[in-house]
């Protein structure tokens, strides 16, 4: 099974309002798979779907070669899944609560929970009702890591995490893809982040994918344009697949997103114009895709 989730052509509503149109995603195994979107895009719904906590409304979903919506033991035990928020047991202890947890696992690495709580500062004795937020969600990722699944799902698995803290889980994250066979798909707005460690990403906007690939074939087809001509600039430069596009007299800034040389070519010649091409970071490429 080359690839672990595929997405067909799923649409999911709530009435009259659709949050999913027509998704069409393929995440290979292997890989550190990063979604991005606004508030509102759909990530929550779409990884909400892949689980089988949703059922779309139309289209279909393979997880682990199966239908989410009636996913077999030995798939479940596969899956390690940290939502947005989680509401844990808050009269236990951690180390009761991890225990608890393992109890429903066949096969368990202790030995990486205890590392992970000590490297994580995160006390077993600790009751859960009285842990911080970043506390929380440190334990809910140790949750999910404990069984060593096949394939991991985070929903915004750092929000609540200190700058150290979110080094660490990216650190694990790397460790654990480079160690064995293991999947990670993660949602997350700190787009450094998804820029350190995802090598596949796609964008949600208002529903739709806007991009599905690899990240740095997202990076070679957006780039920024710097243009200086010898004369004004029309006022319509008429780019193909132009994001932005800021024109003064006779220089100008452009973003584009179906960069290529024959591009570069046509604009020096048909501008009579040096062309500077810039490299931009993720973060920047989702702010002129969601402008």
């Amino acid at each position: 099974m080359e690839n672990i989730i595929v997405v067909q052509d799923v649409s999911k509503s709530f009435g009259k309002k659709t949050v999913l149109d027509h998704i069409d995603l393929i995440v290979p195994r292997g890989c550190v798979f990063g979604l991005m979107g606004k508030n509102g895009a759909g990530k929550t719904t779409l990884i909400k779907s892949l689980l089988g906590l949703v059922k779309p409304t139309a289209g279909r979903i393979d997880l682990l070669g199966e239908n989410p919506w009636t996913l077999s033991d030995r798939a479940k035990e596969q899956i390690g899944y940290t939502p947005q928020s989680d509401q844990l047991y808050s009269w236990l202890t951690v180390g009761q609560l991890l225990n608890y947890t393992a109890s429903f696992y066949r096969n368990w690495n202790s030995k990486l929970v205890d590392k992970l709580l000590n490297d994580w500062d995160v006390d077993p004795q600790d009751r859960v009702g009285l842990l911080s937020e970043g506390q929380m969600q440190k334990v809910a990722i140790i949750l999910a890591l404990g069984h060593e699944p096949q394939l991991l799902i985070f929903d915004e698995p750092v929000a609540s995490l200190d700058p150290m803290a979110r080094r660490q889980f990216l650190k694990t994250i790397l460790e654990i893809v480079s160690d064995r066979d293991c999947t990670i798909f993660f949602s997350s707005h700190i787009t450094p982040d998804l820029e350190r460690v995802t090598d596949q990403v796609a964008i949600l906007n208002k529903g739709k994918v806007d991009f599905t690939g690899g990240l740095d074939v997202l990076k070679d087809t957006v780039k920024r344009l710097r243009i200086d001509a010898a004369n004004t600039l029309p006022a319509d430069l008429n780019i193909a697949g132009s994001l932005s596009c800021e024109i003064n007299e006779r220089t100008a800034i452009i973003t584009v997103r179906e960069f290529n040389d024959a591009l570069i070519h046509d604009l020096t010649n048909r501008l009579q114009a040096k062309i500077t091409v810039e490299n931009l970071n993720l973060e920047e490429i989702f702010l002129e895709l969601n402008a």
